[in-house]
């Protein structure tokens, strides 16, 4: 089919109009797959597994950047031909001419640069694949070299970060370089330099925190390693919950600097960087109270709860007293710390604290059920009513106490619930951990029982107790007679028994009765109840009878 001038004319700037189009379509499906590569490598890195979710979010937003820039350059491209088309301009001869007006040595160093920068980039890809494997080799050695299973996970980390840092590190320089070769203005190669230098001092900042990680892993399981073998593991035990504290210290602090160098590089935001050392102080404040309070509470502990020689009064004395101590150097401590935080930031405390001192002295004038729990708590502390240990009774709540607080006392009863009772409400208090008590029995035996032989049996019955039951003081003591029944006689037994363990005794006593009874034919009676069932007329009227528990 023959073509009028005219078509062919129009078919061939369309085609030139695509082939541009399509050179921007190819450049950025490429920059695509550079990008794509990279963080790539950030996702298949096991150190940075967590940072997985962010790189993905990442590289979404840079190919709805790209897709952007190149539909406006295509939109671009579209409107500039179409308005040399409208000039009358044929675009394959127009463009022509405007490639050849442009300098042959224009040419000729951007063909230099593209052979550069496509040696750099294979030297490049040369270099990391050893490298790589450098670090993979030290990374084997390091997990071999202690002998240690525990830290294997953080060492790996560790080289992982390594790893991915130098691999991102050389293809962002090759990146600059490239960019500064082949002409790009000049605030192209500066962007990615800037991204450079903050990669590295991110990935500087995460490689201090999986070193530091691995320090502390590999200690740790030293020192438990030979602690074990020496008389100071118990201590070892006791302040070991300070190693975790300390590492989220240093990576607290490594956060803190890593993102005040970032915030110096960035002109806008770089007044923000002198809040950093300011944070990293409150860190250390923070850090040192908490060491501060760990070892204070642990000299307490050492000094009145493991000192040898104390009585069992004693030990219960001190381990009353001890939470209550503790109580108050950490809140002491925190005080301090939280004066020295106001400081850090300039702010003055003292007008802070007379307020607070004011505002505390209105709170107190009416709170008055508080200073009466304070005031109550005070003397059962000093005059002793009761001590951690100790069975009382307190109201309706009977048990063990569990924590004796200036405004309240815990009490465990044997059913396993927690009495939390305020020291004020303390009104009537029975105490059952006071030198002694008796675990009182009583037994009733049926009317027809010889009482010298139940009397004898149950003295027996005593004495087998105390031989076998730690927790008995003295014999069982037969009281006598203590009351006549509807169906039998009421026996009453007193047994002498440690602070707080009637109540075992009572039961332990209760089934050696019921044993001995047996064995002696001594009848213990029980209620029964009679059932007259009505029969039809003419039927004798039958009874049945069934005990009633």
């Amino acid at each position: 089919m023959n073509m009028t001038p005219e078509l062919q004319t129009l078919l061939m700037n369309i085609g030139t109009i695509a082939a541009e189009a399509l050179i921007v379509i190819v450049g950025v499906v490429v920059i695509n797959f550079v990008f794509k590569r990279i963080f790539g490598a950030i996702i298949a890195t096991e150190a940075l597994s967590a940072a997985s979710g962010i790189a993905t979010l990442m590289l979404r937003n840079l190919r709805l950047l790209l897709m952007f820039l190149a539909i406006v350059a295509v939109l671009a491209i579209i409107g500039i031909n179409l308005y040399w088309m409208h000039l009358g301009h044929y675009l394959p001869e127009y463009t022509l001419e405007l490639i050849r007006s442009i300098p042959r040595e224009f040419w000729i160093e951007t063909a230099i640069a593209a052979g550069k920068v496509l040696g750099l980039v294979i030297a490049a890809a040369i270099v990391l694949r050893y490298l790589r494997r450098l670090v993979d080799w030290l990374c084997r050695k390091t997990q071999d070299f202690d002998g240690l299973q525990a830290n294997d996970e953080s060492i790996g980390k560790l080289f992982g970060s390594l790893r991915l840092t130098i691999t991102v590190a050389t293809w962002l320089s090759v990146l600059a370089l490239a960019t500064a070769w082949l002409g790009l203005p000049a605030s192209v190669p500066a962007a990615i330099l800037l991204a450079l230098r903050i990669f590295l001092i991110i990935s500087v900042g995460i490689l201090i925190w999986r070193a530091v990680g691995a320090l502390i892993d590999s200690a740790d399981a030293f020192s438990k390693k030979y602690v074990a073998k020496t008389r100071f593991t118990s201590t070892y035990d006791r302040l070991r919950p300070l190693v975790p504290i300390l590492r989220r210290s240093i990576e607290y602090v490594v956060m803190v600097t890593v993102a005040t160098l970032v915030v110096m590089q960035v002109e806008a935001i770089a007044n923000l960087a002198e809040w950093g050392p300011r944070v990293i102080q409150v860190i250390g404040i923070v850090f040192m109270a908490r060491v501060v309070k760990e070892l204070m509470t642990f000299l307490l502990e050492e000094t009145m709860l493991r000192k040898s020689g104390l009585t069992q009064q004693q030990k219960q004395r001190r381990a009353t007293l001890v939470p209550l101590f503790s109580s108050i150097v950490t809140y002491a401590i925190y005080f301090v710390a939280g004066v020295l935080i106001l400081k850090v930031f300039g702010v003055d405390p003292t007008p802070i604290l007379a307020g607070a001192g004011i505002v505390g002295l209105a709170v107190g004038l009416g709170a008055q059920n508080l200073i009466n729990d304070m005031v109550s708590g005070f003397f059962i502390l000093f005059e002793e009513h009761f001590l951690v240990g100790d069975f009382v009774r307190i109201e309706e709540a009977e048990g063990w106490v569990e924590s004796i607080d200036l405004r309240t006392t815990r009490i465990r009863d044997n059913a396993g619930r927690h009495h939390i009772i305020r020291n004020g409400q303390i009104n009537d208090l029975i105490h059952y951990s006071k030198d002694y008590t008796n675990a009182v029995v009583e037994v009733g035996v049926a009317y027809e029982s010889d009482l010298n032989k139940v009397f004898d049996v149950l003295q027996k019955t005593g004495e087998q107790l105390q031989n076998e039951n730690d927790m008995v003081l003295e014999p069982t003591s037969v009281k006598g007679l203590d009351n006549f029944g509807e169906s039998d006689m009421l026996i009453r037994t007193v047994t002498r028994v440690k602070p707080g363990c009637h109540l075992p005794v009572e039961r332990d006593l209760r089934k050696r009765i019921k044993d001995a009874f047996d064995a002696n034919d001594i009848e213990i009676p029980y209620a029964r109840r009679v059932l007259i069932t009505k029969n039809e007329p003419g039927e004798e009227l039958t009874a049945s009878a069934a005990s009633v528990s």
